[in-house]
Order: C-alpha cells, then sequence, then structure tokens
C-alpha cells in the first residue's frame, strides 16, 4: 500500500464508486423481432469520416483516473465473457477459466480495493459446443451464463439445417447464450431477406437461450453494409449484435461501433426493445475498454452499462485490468504471468 491515507480513503471510495456504477439488470425478455422492413433497411446512410471524427475525440475528452478508474475497471469485469476457443481446447482448460471467471481478479486486490466480500464474476464462459457440458459442472451454483459459439463458427458456412441443429444441441447441452455467425454472402450481396431468414431461423432454434448474432465486421465490405446487417438482425430477433469471430483480419473497432450502437439506438427508439451490444476481437488493454465503455454511455446510456445489454468478448483484456487495478494499490506494474488467465 502507498501510505496510510490508502488504506482508509482509497478503498472506501472504491467501493462508493463502483456501486455507483449501474448493477446487473434481472435478465429481460427476448427480441421478439419484427418484420423485414426493407424501406427502413434501405434507407440507412453511414457518413464514415464524420463517424471516425466523432470516435476520435472521446479519448481526448473523456478520462477517469485513481479512484474513478479503478471502480470503471472492476465494472468491465463483470461485463466480460472469458471466452476460449482454440482447436487445443481441453477439459481442463476450460475448468480454469470457470474458475477464472468466478474469482476474476485476486482476493488482495479486491480486499485492498475495499470490495467488502461483495460476489465479483464475469458474465459468461464462451466456448465451443463440446465443451458445454465441462462449463456447466464448473460453473454450477453460478449466475454465469454459459455462451456456446454455433452455425458453423466462425466462418459459417456448413448447410443451414446443420447450423440450425447445432444450436439446438446446445442449448440442450445446457447453452444459456449462444453466439452465431451470419452467412457474410448475404451482406456483400445485399441479400437482406436472405440475411433475415437465415437469423429468424437461428432465433427459433434458440428458444429460451439469448442469441448474439456476430456480424463479422471486418469482411462485410463497407461501414454502411456493417450498418444495414446490424439492423436486419435486430429486426430477426437478435437479442445482441457482436461485432465479430475474434479471427477476422480486422475485428472490433470504434468507428464500426459507434455505427452499430446507433441502429440499437434507433431501434430501440422504433420498436421498445433494447437491444445488447458485443465488441469482440483486439480489445486487449483496460485504457482500450474505458473507451468503449465511454462511447456506449454517451450513445446509449447508463443503462446500457449491464451485463444484460453489454459485453467484452475478450479473455486477455481481463490480465491488464488486473495488473491496471495492482497499480492503484502499488503504484508499480506487475509482469503480466503474474495474472495467468488459466
Amino acid at each position: 500500500m502507498a501510505g496510510p491515507d490508502t488504506t482508509i480513503t482509497f478503498p472506501r471510495l472504491v467501493s462508493e464508486r463502483a456501486q455507483a456504477v449501474p448493477q446487473a439488470a434481472p435478465r429481460a425478455a427476448g427480441n421478439a423481432g419484427v418484420e423485414l422492413d426493407a424501406g427502413w433497411v434501405d434507407s440507412v446512410r453511414v457518413n464514415l469520416s464524420a463517424a471516425e471524427r466523432r470516435v476520435d475525440t472521446l479519448p481526448k475528452r473523456r478520462t477517469v483516473k485513481k479512484i474513478w478508474q479503478a471502480a470503471w475497471l472492476l465494472k468491465a469485469v463483470t461485463l466480460m465473457d472469458l471466452t476460449t476457443l482454440s482447436a487445443d481446447d481441453t477439459s481442463g482448460r476450460v475448468s480454469r477459466l470457470c474458475a477464472k471467471a468466478r474469482a476474476p481478479v485476486r482476493a488482495d486486490l479486491l480486499e485492498a480495493l475495499g470490495w467488502g466480500g461483495r460476489p465479483l464474476t464475469t458474465a459468461a464462459v464462451c466456448v465451443y459446443h463440446e465443451m458445454v457440458p465441462t462449463a456447466r459442472a464448473a460453473l454450477a451454483g453460478t449466475d454465469i451464463a454459459i455462451a456456446a459459439v454455433s452455425t458453423g463458427f466462425p466462418a459459417g458456412l456448413s448447410p443451414l439445417e446443420l447450423r440450425v441443429e447445432e444450436i439446438r444441441r446446445s442449448v440442450q447441452a445446457g447453452a444459456t447464450e449462444i453466439d452465431v455467425v451470419i452467412s457474410r454472402r448475404h451482406v456483400l450481396a445485399s441479400d437482406w431477406p436472405a440475411l433475415y431468414a437465415e437469423v429468424r431461423a437461428f432465433r427459433e432454434a434458440c428458444g429460451p437461450a439469448h442469441m448474439k448474432t456476430i456480424l463479422g465486421t471486418g469482411q462485410l465490405g463497407s461501414i454502411g453494409k456493417v450498418a444495414k446487417a446490424a439492423l436486419v438482425a435486430l429486426m430477426a430477433g437478435s437479442d445482441f449484435i457482436k461485432t465479430s469471430t475474434g479471427m477476422e483480419p480486422v475485428n472490433a473497432t470504434l468507428p464500426v461501433s459507434l455505427v452499430m450502437m446507433r441502429m440499437i439506438r434507433e431501434f430501440a427508439e422504433r420498436t421498445g426493445y433494447r437491444a445488447g451490444f458485443k465488441p469482440a476481437g483486439g480489445i486487449s488493454s483496460a485504457k482500450a475498454a474505458l473507451t468503449y465503455l465511454m462511447l456506449l454511455k454517451e450513445e446509449l446510456g447508463t443503462e446500457w452499462l449491464t451485463p444484460e445489454r453489454f459485453r467484452f468478448g475478450a479473455s486477455r483484456l481481463l490480465g491488464d485490468i488486473e495488473r491496471q487495478l495492482e497499480h492503484q494499490i502499488t503504484g508499480r506494474y506487475s509482469a503480466a504471468h503474474r495474472h495467468p488467465l488459466s
């Protein structure tokens, strides 16, 4: 600890600031969707230069330091989907990741920050279908969601009936959330009825499970098509729209995230349903996470700062957040290996 003032004042204020950030809301009813409105989709226009200028000013205008930064970083932890989607995944690796999801920040750091023994977990663990039973067993007795990637992740090029069946099997295995991938060709060809029908089929197969639709924004050709794809996915019943699989050459970016947030806002204004947003891929620093949270707060409001309406699709991010929290306490940056994920 840096001194006596830190041990008394700092923990108390961090605790207060953390409580001031909105906590998780009760799970909302799923998005029932609406009929495809071709006129609405065709009317969407995006000024890329304006979007880039908008997000370029954000880090300069919005900063949080010291106790306020610690509170926001703890909030970011609760909005994370810890993910392992590797070809060499094993039950042991998934079990260790689930243990990290249950206790994402070291106990000594939480104690120093005055967390007061309250529970702190990530929002979800995201795995392949084969690992859903392992995650279910490891997370028993918690409220941590189990997300399964489905529909031929990451390319989404397997036959439609197989993709739909994969969703059903993951739900039967215990997945409470399904991350689906769209056929990018429908967007590239501007075939909005085909995209709508595909996502609608996924929505029906998900049943009670929360559905996040991955657009693969880095492969959609233009930011205008990203906006239209996002809107069509929402019309078809997506509970969340997600930027990327994390495996494309270009993943989450701030301009794309701004445009997707604007589509969420427009959909909410017209239909009343407040869909969620999940940036994924490439968000590995605490500083970047804070920028995304500030953008979200400005564009959609504080009611989106809950796991029901926002997630980070990142795992490396957690290690850097722990490093920043330790720096708040000690004034020194620790090595990354002191904060392993699993």
